[in-house]
Order: structure tokens, then sequence, then C-alpha cells
């Protein structure tokens, strides 16, 4: 399952993400993981969360970030939650390449089992139809 959390900077989606993530860590039974950009969450997120700064990655634009995501499922079959903060600062502003990413992303989600969420930075009249299902 896809999450989308769309708003405009300033909206306070990245509160609503770790608020969503602390939440996870607490119900979950299996791993929670969370993606930034940078090391701005670390005090943030519950420690017991894996925390990734994608930049130790060199990770950029959406094959790229989907590809990092099916690495993930590959190394641990336990992860019941991804949340990722600020994606269009590591794929790009291509919206089109982002809902092509998502579409990916639900079947390789369907077969695991397990739900992401993302910040999405803009206004939700920007987003391709397509992804407009999975806003919250």
């Amino acid at each position: 399952m896809i999450k989308l959390i769309v708003g405009n900077k300033g909206a306070g989606k990245t509160k609503t993400l770790i608020s969503m993530v602390n939440d996870a860590v607490k119900t979950s039974k299996g791993n929670v993981v969370c993606v930034e950009k940078g090391n701005t969450l670390t005090y943030d997120v519950n420690h017991q969360a894996r925390l990734i700064d994608i930049d130790h990655y060199a990770v950029s634009g959406f094959d790229a970030f989907y590809g990092f995501f099916c690495g993930l499922f590959a190394g641990n079959y336990d992860i019941t939650e991804v949340f990722v903060d600020a994606t269009f600062k590591v794929g790009g502003r291509d919206f089109n390449a982002f809902a092509g990413m998502i579409e990916k992303l639900v079947k390789l989600l369907d077969e695991n089992g397990a739900t992401m969420t993302f910040t999405v930075s803009c206004d939700k009249s920007e987003l391709p139809e397509s992804v407009c299902k999975y806003i919250i």
C-alpha cells in the first residue's frame, strides 16, 4: 500500500511523517524504515526505526530510487513499513517519473505486504491523476 502526504513547503508534512513513524514502531510486528535526505530526523524518530540517510547511497532520480527500495526489500523480508521524507529532493521534480515509480512500487509492496508513505512537496493539482488516489 502506498500513502502520500502532500502539501507545499511548511504544511507540516514532516511532522506528520515523524508521528506516523513513531506510531508504527509501537504497533508493527516487523521492521520500520525511515528514509531521509540528510540527518535531520535523527532525534525525532524513535531509535527502533531504521533511519537511512539516502545521501550515503548517491541515489538520484526515480529509477535509482526504485532500485534502492528493491534492495531494501531484497535484503530484509521483515520490513512492514517504509517512510520517505523529501521525495522530490531525491528523485527530482519529474511528476510523471514519480508516478511511474509509484506504479512499480505498488506491485513490489503487494508481493511483500508492506506499506510505504512519502512526503511530497507540491500542490495536489500538480500530481498526475494516477497517484492522487494514494493521497491521505
